[in-house]
């Protein structure tokens, strides 16, 4: 039962071609490819912060170093969060 021959595979290709239609594929094939490089220059990225944040030698009792603030990058498509936040204002009168 966990095998699928040939004509088991032909049979889902045109189920999925009558459900999507022929236009629809290029568009969702597209957008999964998409979201296959986000996912993984966004693990490459964990995995290079957990590399630089993990200290080569233990931190000495005598420093007392701020670690310096990290930095959120958008994804190079991402558009949303790359919008400026607007800064909340003080209504109250006095």
């Amino acid at each position: 039962m966990g095998r699928l021959g040939p004509t088991e595979i032909i049979l889902i290709l045109v189920v999925i071609i009558l459900l999507f239609g022929a236009k629809k594929l290029p568009d969702m094939a597209r957008s999964l490819g998409k979201s296959a490089r986000i996912l993984k220059s966004e693990a490459k990225a964990m995995k290079s912060d957990d590399q630089q944040s993990a200290p080569a030698d233990p931190p000495h009792a005598g420093t007392q170093d701020q670690p310096a603030p990290r930095t959120i990058q958008a994804a190079p498509g991402d558009v949303t969060s790359s919008r400026p936040v607007s800064e909340p204002t003080d209504t109250t009168k006095r």
